[in-house]
């Protein structure tokens, strides 16, 4: 009877976590290609030829490459035909309290290819978390994405809420790659000058 009650007097709570839930980071946010996690944003910027574009996307990635974790795993992996691919290992802060840091190293393969009609394509992919390691950052537990943030394995069949252990990488992952590509664009957003404004970079796919 007291179990009973018990699980009455949490049903609100629970159905109003389940209802509160951002769409955003439900089924279809994390898109797969061929079984493989992996995020892609294309974006035209006007007004720049490929050999404009191209140095402004490099020193981006070499500027994820230089803020990330500094490890064996963080290097540009390949800088040729105006495309540019780095492995990147970042550390993903959930939760940072006095004596309470709960956090994971973010692993993931970043491409940017920079085309003729001058727009720039994005691939994120390969992406991989190690949690829970010690302090010499060894250990600990190991998930490749397609097996821990993925629609299957992060979400309620029902689609309406995340697993609790899952959803919190879901939602950072998603987070993390929108800021990511956001940045790109952003690089391209300067100042305009008096004669000749700058346009902004656009979304295009």
């Amino acid at each position: 009877m007291k179990k009973i009650l018990f699980i009455l007097l949490c049903l609100p709570a629970i159905l109003a976590s389940a209802a509160n839930e951002n769409p955003k980071y439900l089924r279809g946010a994390v898109p797969e290609r061929d079984g493989i996690v992996t995020f892609t944003q294309t974006f035209s910027v006007p007004g720049k030829n490929q050999a404009d574009i191209y140095p402004v996307v490099k020193t981006y990635i070499q500027q994820l490459v230089t803020n990330a974790r500094q490890d064996l795993r963080t290097r540009i992996v390949s800088d040729q035909d105006n495309t540019i691919v780095a492995n990147v290992e970042e550390i993903m802060t959930f939760r940072k309290k006095f004596l309470n840091w709960d956090h994971c190293f973010f692993r993931y393969l970043i491409s940017a290819q920079c085309t003729p009609d001058s727009k720039v394509t994005l691939t994120i992919t390969k992406i991989s978390y190690q949690y829970q390691f010690d302090n010499e950052g060894n250990g600990g537990e190991n998930f490749k994405a397609e097996e821990w943030i993925s629609d299957a394995a992060a979400v309620n069949k029902a689609g309406t809420k995340l697993y609790p252990r899952c959803g919190k990488f879901r939602r950072k992952t998603i987070d993390r790659v929108e800021e990511i590509f956001t940045g790109a664009r952003d690089a391209f957003e300067t100042p305009a000058a008096p004669v000749a404004p700058q346009p902004k970079a656009t979304v295009v796919e």
